[in-house]
C-alpha cells in the first residue's frame, strides 16, 4: 500500500511561525487556541520543487510546460489524450507502411478519426446510458456486443476520415471506397483499438501520473523529492455500513471516490491510493503550491458534494461529508513490489498527514492544514481563510505541529468587506 504509516523515518525539521500560540498543557493536549484569522499574504509564484522533480520530468511534462510558457494553457490530463490521438495517427502510418497504400497522410487522418471514435466509445461519451446497461450484462454477452459496438465506431471514424480526405482532394479514390472500410482495415483497427483501450484502462486503474511514472521507470531507483499530501476521509462510513450493509456501503464509497476524480484532475493532482474509506491525493510541491491547487482541490470536492446533495440523498439516503488534511514535505519516492508494482512514499510527511487527518476529529475541524505547508502557499483561494488552532502534539513525532482550519468566508462577510 502506498500509505506507509509504520515507516521508521528520521524526524524532519519543520519551520515555525512567530504567530503560533503554544496551547499544549503538561499532558500534551491543547487548551483554548486563540480564534483569529490567519491571512496568507499575496505573493508571486513560488517554485520550491526539488531538483529531482525537474530532472525526472518526462517529455510530456516538458511539452506541457513549454505550451504554458507560450501562454496557451492545456490541462495536464489533456496531454494524455493528445498522445493517444498521436499514437492513432502513428498506427495509420504503420498501416500505410505495411500494406503500401502510398498516401501516408490519408492513413494518418483515418487513424486519428478511428482512434477518436473508439475513445469516445470507451469513455462513455457516446450513448452513456446504453453503455451502462451493457456493462451489467453477463461477460459472455457483453464481450461480443462490445466488439460489435467498436466495429460500429471504427466504421464511423473511417467514414468521417474518408469524408475529410475525399472532400479535400487528398485521395483519388471514389467516395464509396474512401468512406467504407475494407475487412483488412476493420481487423487492423480492432487490434489497435484493443491495445489503446488496454492502455487507457490501465491508466484508469492505477492513476494517470502513477501509470506514466511506472511506464518511464521514473522511480525505479528511489528519488528524494518534496510532495504535498491530501488525505480525504469519508465521515460516518462505519455507521452507514451498520445501517445499510457492506454492499451498499461499498457502492456509496465507490461513488464518493468517483466524485473526487474531476476536482483532482482539474487541480492537477494524482489520486495515488484508497485505504478503506480514505483517499490519498498528492502533488509535487511546486505544482500543488501554484495557484494554491492543493487547497482549491479540497474546496472543489466539498462544493461538488454539496451541489449534488439531493441526488446523493435520493440514491443512497445520505449526503457524504469529508474530513481532509493537508501537509507537505520531503519524502523518498520509490517503485516497490515484484508481482505487482506500485509507487510508494516513505517519510515523515506521509505519517504527519495521517496524524493530521485524525486531529480533525479532536479539533472538530473538517479541513486542516499544517502551518509548515500554509507558510509556503503564495496565497489562499478567494473566499477562503485560515484560522490558527495552535500547536499540537502528534503521535510518533517529537516536535509539535502547528495547524490551521481552512474555512470558507461567509458571503455576507465578503460582501461587507
Amino acid at each position: 500500500m502506498g500509505l506507509t504509516l509504520g515507516v521508521s523515518a528520521l524526524p524532519m525539521p519543520s519551520k515555525r511561525r512567530e504567530s503560533r500560540v503554544n496551547c499544549r498543557s503538561a499532558a500534551g493536549r491543547t487548551s483554548g487556541p486563540r480564534q483569529e484569522t490567519h491571512t496568507v499574504p499575496a505573493a508571486g509564484p513560488v517554485d520550491r520543487s526539488s531538483s529531482g522533480e525537474a530532472a525526472q520530468a518526462g517529455l510530456p511534462a516538458r511539452l506541457a510546460q513549454a505550451w504554458r510558457t507560450a501562454g496557451l494553457p492545456i490541462p495536464q490530463h489533456a496531454w494524455f489524450w493528445i498522445g493517444i490521438l498521436l499514437l492513432s495517427a502513428g498506427a495509420g502510418l504503420l498501416y500505410d507502411a505495411l500494406f503500401q497504400n502510398g498516401i501516408p497522410l490519408v492513413a494518418a487522418i483515418h487513424g486519428v478519426f478511428i482512434g477518436a471514435c473508439a475513445l469516445l466509445m470507451e469513455r462513455g461519451t457516446v450513448l452513456p446510458q446504453l453503455q451502462a446497461r451493457l456493462r451489467r450484462l453477463p461477460t459472455f454477452l457483453y464481450v461480443p456486443i462490445a466488439e460489435l459496438a467498436y466495429v460500429g465506431m471504427i466504421t464511423l471514424g473511417h467514414a468521417t476520415g474518408g469524408v475529410v480526405v475525399w472532400s479535400t482532394g487528398l485521395t483519388t479514390e471514389p467516395f464509396a471506397e474512401a468512406v467504407i472500410p475494407s475487412l483488412r482495415v476493420l481487423v487492423y483497427a480492432l487490434a489497435v483499438s484493443a491495445l489503446l483501450v488496454f492502455v487507457v484502462r490501465m491508466r484508469d486503474l492505477i492513476g494517470a501520473e502513477v501509470f506514466v511514472n511506472l511506464l518511464v521507470g521514473r522511480y525505479h531507483r528511489p528519488v528524494e523529492e518534496e510532495r504535498i499530501f491530501l488525505f480525504v476521509d469519508v465521515v460516518g462510513s462505519t455507521a452507514y455500513a451498520e445501517m445499510h450493509g457492506a454492499l451498499k456501503t461499498q457502492a456509496f464509497l465507490g461513488a464518493v471516490f468517483a466524485t473526487l476524480a474531476e476536482p483532482v484532475r482539474r487541480c492537477q493532482g494524482s489520486t495515488d491510493d484508497f485505504i478503506g474509506d480514505m483517499a490519498m491525493i498528492t502533488w509535487p510541491m511546486a505544482r500543488g503550491l501554484q495557484d494554491a491547487r492543493c487547497v482549491a482541490c479540497v474546496l472543489a470536492i466539498q462544493e461538488t458534494l454539496t451541489r449534488d446533495a439531493a441526488a446523493w440523498q435520493e440514491r443512497f439516503g445520505a449526503v457524504p461529508r469529508i474530513r481532509a488534511a493537508l501537509h507537505g514535505g520531503p519524502v523518498v519516492t520509490a517503485e516497490v513490489g515484484v508481482d505487482r508494482h506500485k509507487i510508494a512514499y516513505f517519510g515523515d510527511a506521509v505519517n504527519v498527514t495521517a496524524r493530521l487527518e485524525a486531529l480533525c476529529r479532536t479539533l472538530d475541524a473538517p479541513v486542516l492544514i499544517s502551518d509548515d505547508l500554509l507558510a509556503k502557499l503564495p496565497r489562499l483561494p478567494a473566499g477562503v481563510r485560515a484560522r490558527p488552532l495552535g500547536e499540537h502534539a502528534v503521535r510518533g513525532r517529537d516536535q509539535v505541529l502547528a495547524v490551521a482550519a481552512l474555512e470558507q468566508i461567509p458571503r455576507t462577510v465578503r460582501t461587507a468587506a
